[in-house]
């Protein structure tokens, strides 16, 4: 239960960043459009601006802590509540013993062979 809650914590946090991402471009829009009027309104556009920068600096902190989160989970390093690792072993685990069988039974073939040419 614990990695679900995980899981529907991390969603949230990229519903976050999207409604930011969101912001961004409302900002940025807000910006070209005042720039575009002949006498624009310097402080509303000094006050976008800053909403902009400010949210821009948010995305990227945000979408850095889930890039670092992900890299974290595909390197098989211990996190939080991750099964990977382990079914990553598991699986490793299971195509050794399928080659070794694999190669067993070539073997095996190979013998029979040679005794049948005795």
């Amino acid at each position: 239960m614990a990695t679900h809650g995980l899981a529907s914590e991390r969603l949230r946090t990229l519903e976050e960043i999207e409604k930011e991402i969101a912001t961004v471009l409302q900002s940025a829009g807000n910006v070209t459009l005042e720039l575009s009027k002949e006498k624009p309104n310097e402080r509303l556009l000094d006050r976008q601006a800053a909403q902009f920068v400010a949210s821009i600096q948010k995305v990227e902190s945000e979408l850095s802590s889930q890039i670092r989160y992900l890299t974290q989970v595909a390197t098989g390093q211990p996190h939080e509540g991750s099964s990977y690792s382990a079914r990553k072993d598991c699986q490793m685990a299971l195509n050794c013993a399928d080659y070794a069988r694999v190669k067993l039974g070539e073997l095996c073939k190979t013998c029979d062979q040679m005794l049948e040419q005795l």
